[in-house]
């Protein structure tokens, strides 16, 4: 890194800059790009539940939810076919993000987002379209590959684009527009599932068109980021850029350390190779762990197959969409806290806090399904007071998860990644997210119809685990510049063996309290 610079308030490099009109407007556009992970979140698990889509597609499922009565409450909707229907989007998602890295280093952000878009569109086509089940498989996959695309480029466009000490907050922006996607899916779900004669699944699947055009129109305005023009050579171009962006004329020290970290990274031929080296340890360990723990919090439980777990602990099929519109509002308004709080608090605090919240509501719904269902899973109706319980807590749960694991499981991966690793690293972040939501949402309705009740306290058990790992593995990197942030490391009272002064002998953060770090 070039030397020199002041000292900021939090000890380390304070570019000047402020938070624009131009770099605000460019954030909240390149966010929208989450929409289409978070409508296709919550669209699924509605259309699931809707006799019409289930009597078309996957007619044994249909027979069991409405004609036998023999069948454990919890295994309703228990059909590897229809998993697959939901899950393989996942997979193809994680398959594409890995040539997604690629095209996001090579020839930009803009284009790996475009890519993202045209994707999603075709595949929402031809799901809206679907006449057989290989037709929604397709459609499916097609979806996976845009959402690999964009949720490959849209983070780290947001961490490149906006002032350091504003990052976590238009970072999360991405987030809220999963939250707002799944909203937008569960009222869209619930007014189709009215619609006379059955084709109202078919707007819910089709409507996924609106977001694709959305991230699609998008990249085609949106300017490159000067970190990703300085790494294909853009130099003079990336300067004026970072002008702009920063509102300031003052942006040679950010300006050099910029072009400092590309050189390092040109001379990095094998991104996938130089990842693994040891002073990287600390980021791929995060780019690994994080996306793990948060596909194990149990939230794609809720929002993939919330109106089909509300079914199966007795709601009705009206009263289990509403309670995933709920669910929906309450994931909105909880995101919005967390862009409030996040350069605020920390990142650290937010982790901690919500993993606290999420494993007592898990705890407390486990106890309330138990003792309604017991282990064999009786059919029956909840009482109406009782059915306010087992929401109220969930509600809490997502509200736990929406301003800890949800936006900060994208924005903390997107940060801390250097340069020369950073398009490789985030690769990693995605497929292991995607990986694991793939398997989470593969095996859940055979896991619920096995586990029963108990799979709320297995889940509870790795939001555990994951709150221990964050409290003693996991640094404070709010208002760290983004090519500063090796220097959190360096601190770290375990990672500090792995990342040395030899690593980064160039300039360093001075006495800066990081959660459980060593003092320098």
């Amino acid at each position: 890194m070039a030397g020199g610079g002041f000292v900021g308030p939090d000890g380390g490099k304070a570019y000047p800059g402020n938070l624009t009109l131009f770099v605000t407007v460019t954030c909240v556009v390149a966010a929208m790009g989450g929409l289409i992970f978070g409508y296709d979140i919550g669209i699924s698990g509605g259309v699931t539940t809707m006799d019409s889509f289930l009597h078309k597609f996957f007619r044994s499922v249909y027979d069991k939810k409405n004609n036998d009565k023999s069948t454990n409450q919890y295994c309703k909707f228990d059909s590897e076919t229809l998993t697959m229907f939901t899950s393989s989007l996942y997979l193809a998602a994680l398959a594409s993000s890995l040539v997604a890295s690629i095209v996001t280093r090579k020839m930009g952000r803009k284009l790996s987002m475009l890519f993202g878009g045209v994707l999603f569109l075709a595949g929402a086509l031809l799901n809206g379209f679907a006449r057989k089940v290989w037709m929604l498989i397709v459609g499916r996959i097609l979806l996976g590959f845009g959402i690999g695309f964009a949720n490959q480029s849209v983070p780290l466009y947001l961490s490149e684009m906006a002032p350091y000490k504003y990052r976590g907050a238009l970072n999360i922006g991405f987030q809220l527009s999963i939250t707002i996607g799944i909203l937008v899916a569960n009222v869209l779900n619930y007014f189709f599932a009215k619609i006379k004669g059955g084709w109202g699944w078919r707007l819910s699947l089709g409507g996924a068109m609106v977001p694709a055009l959305i991230i699609t129109v998008g990249s085609l305005i949106l300017p490159e980021t000067p970190n990703s023009m300085i790494e294909r050579g853009q130099t003079n171009e990336a300067k004026a850029r970072l002008i702009r962006i920063r509102g300031t004329d003052n942006v040679d020290e950010e300006f050099n350390d910029l072009v400092a970290a590309s050189e390092a990274s040109k001379m990095v031929e094998h991104p996938w190779r130089n990842i693994l080296q040891r002073k990287y340890r600390p980021q791929l360990t995060m780019a690994i762990a994080i996306p793990f723990f948060q596909q194990f919090t149990g939230i794609n439980v809720i929002m993939f197959y919330a109106p089909v777990l509300f079914q199966t602990i007795g709601f009705k099929s009206n009263a289990s969409l509403m309670s995933a519109v709920i669910t929906g509002i309450v994931n909105v308004v909880a995101t919005m806290v967390s862009i409030y709080g996040v350069d605020k608090w920390g990142r650290r605090a937010l982790f901690l806090e919500g993993g606290v919240q999420m494993l007592i509501c898990q705890i407390i719904v486990s106890i309330c399904i138990g003792v309604k269902f017991g282990v064999n899973g009786e059919p029956g109706h909840l009482p109406k007071w009782y059915a306010v319980v087992v929401v109220l807590f969930i509600c809490i749960y997502v509200a736990g998860f929406a301003w800890s694991w949800g936006p900060l499981g994208w924005l903390v991966p997107s940060e801390i990644f250097p340069l020369e690793i950073r398009s490789a690293a985030q690769s990693v972040n995605v497929s292991v997210n995607m990986l694991f939501t793939f398997l989470v949402a593969q095996v859940f309705l055979n896991m619920l119809c096995h586990m029963k009740f108990g799979l709320f306290l297995f889940f509870g058990g790795f939001v555990l685990i994951m709150t221990i790992f964050i409290y003693f593995f996991l640094p404070e990197t709010k208002n760290i510049p983004i090519e500063e942030m090796h220097m959190v490391w360096k601190q770290h009272w375990f990672w500090s063996r792995y990342v040395t002064e030899a690593d980064y002998p160039n300039g360093g953060i001075k006495d800066v309290e990081l959660g459980p770090t060593k003092r320098v």
